[in-house]
């Protein structure tokens, strides 16, 4: 078989003050077609898992491009239509194909374009015809359309948050494709609409139930693939939320009601699937009276991997006002600081400036009095078998308080973020990573506690205070 496989994606928050331009894409991952792929990373999965099917099955992989940029503001809509049409002539060089493989994420928006990955499946099929094996991989924080259904065989999400899993659920991809143009099966989508927007942590319980639960499911009595949904908060589109995919081998009814059964389970959980945010007064309390340490602090407001920048300073500021000792505090996205710090060179006093650079969500900069520590060129920190990029990285102190500025606007992932630029996080009192739950899997087995921090910042919690326009109601927690 000829299997076409490529990406193309980001997460769009629609209340970023920073819009997704064409430099997005080539800071984070651009890569021509025809790259082959030593290792997979969750933006490249699924040409990743085509190559390794096709090796092991003696079949083909045409490689298209795979363009990813980190989560920020509604993509420009000339940038969106260039990265389309190149995936879309790389396809039409390669045919004819037998699959057509996608690494998308699901809640990308473009000027013009809510449904940028419907889109894009959408011209795929009127390209290849109904008879190609059309599908996708996205990420369990997207928004479910219509128009993907319609346009898709096979649609797989990750099951896991943080992310771990999806080189298992790219190979598990390819192989329902290969499987379906073989004509082994006949795939059909169910979707259950939950009509509710959350946030669920499979790292804890009601969620690694449901997900233990979704797996035993799988395989058998024709059911080929269960996903949830999540949903991606801060996306205003029609279809914001969370819902439930059900996959059969031409079962729809089948398919219906155990997407309507997970889907309702779902819903009992809303509110229930996550470790409750707190304000930065109570966790620096919690942290300050802990006996055992280091106690893990996520300003998840400042999550540049759901479209923040990555530069407040309102946790740093509480951090410095309370006299509090022994602090690690990263990643801190500030080109300039950074750049300025890592001139003067390690040992280096200087007054510098920090943070608080995008807007009213990022908080006033800080002048501080600093000492330069580490510095790391290129550095990267482990997302399950990935490497992740952070750009450069430097490490600057104030008053037994550590920074890690860096200049590729990322989120925490693994403690390399620290120890790239010699700081121990096992070490501290307490450590402050900018991220929603990503860093769950490299932080959390030294943690002696994991505290989370609502805000402020560009991801606001309080979901009823952002102007959506968009999203079809009703739909909790707007409406009972």
């Amino acid at each position: 078989m000829r299997i076409f496989a490529g990406g193309l994606g980001t997460e769009t928050n629609s209340f970023s003050p920073l819009p997704t331009g064409m430099r997005g894409f080539e800071e984070y991952l651009r890569l021509p077609a025809g790259q082959r792929l030593s290792e997979p990373q969750e933006a490249t999965a699924v040409p990743w898992a085509a190559q390794e099917y096709a090796a092991r099955n003696g079949d083909t992989t045409i490689l298209g491009p795979t363009s990813f940029a980190m989560p920020a503001g509604p993509t420009l809509r000339q940038v969106y239509e260039e990265l389309r049409e190149e995936m879309l002539a790389a396809l039409r060089a390669a045919l004819p194909v037998d699959i057509v493989a996608y690494s998308l994420h699901g809640a990308m928006i473009a000027e013009g374009y809510d449904d940028c990955e419907g889109d894009l499946l959408a011209r795929t099929r009127a390209i290849v015809g109904p008879e190609v094996a059309v599908g996708c991989l996205l990420d369990l924080h997207c928004h479910v359309t219509p128009q993907m259904v319609e346009s898709a065989d096979v649609i797989v999400l990750f099951k896991e948050y943080p992310h771990i899993d999806f080189a298992e659920r790219a190979l598990e991809l390819i192989d329902l494709l290969a499987r379906t143009a073989r004509r082994e099966i006949k795939p059909h989508i169910a979707v259950h609409d939950c009509r509710m927007i959350d946030l669920f942590h499979t790292t804890m319980e009601p969620m690694q139930s449901f997900v233990a639960d979704m797996q035993a499911r799988e395989g058998r009595d024709g059911v080929l693939s269960l996903s949830a949904a999540h949903g991606f908060p801060w996306g205003d589109a029609a279809d914001t939320g969370t819902k439930m995919l059900v996959v059969t081998d031409q079962q729809p009814k089948l398919g219906a009601r155990l997407a309507t059964e997970f889907g309702d389970r779902l819903f009992a959980m809303r509110g229930k699937g996550q470790k409750q945010p707190v304000t930065i007064e109570a966790a620096l309390q919690q942290a300050a009276q802990a006996n055992a340490t280091p106690i893990v602090i996520a300003d998840t407001a400042d999550n540049a991997g759901g479209g923040a920048p990555s530069d407040s300073t309102f946790v740093l500021q509480a951090v410095l006002e309370r006299g509090l000792r022994d602090v690690a505090v990263g990643p801190l996205w500030d080109p300039i600081a950074a750049g300025v710090a890592m001139d003067a060179g390690t040992g280096a006093v200087l007054d510098l400036r920090i943070g608080g650079k995008m807007g009213p969500t990022s908080g006033q900069p800080l002048d501080l009095r600093v000492t330069v520590g580490g510095i790391c060129r290129d550095a990267r920190q482990s997302y399950g078998t990935s490497r992740e990029p952070l750009g450069d990285c430097v490490a600057v102190s104030t008053d037994s308080v550590d920074v890690v500025l860096n200049t590729l606007r990322t989120q925490a992932f693994g403690p390399e973020l620290f120890t790239n630029v010699g700081i121990d996080p096992r070490k501290k009192r307490i450590v402050i990573v900018k991220s929603t739950h990503h860093f769950h899997a490299g932080f959390a087995p030294f943690a002696a506690d994991v505290i989370y921090v609502g805000g402020p910042g560009t991801l606001e919690r309080d979901l009823k205070r952002l102007p959506f326009r968009k999203i079809r109601r009703p739909k909790w927690p707007f409406d009972a």
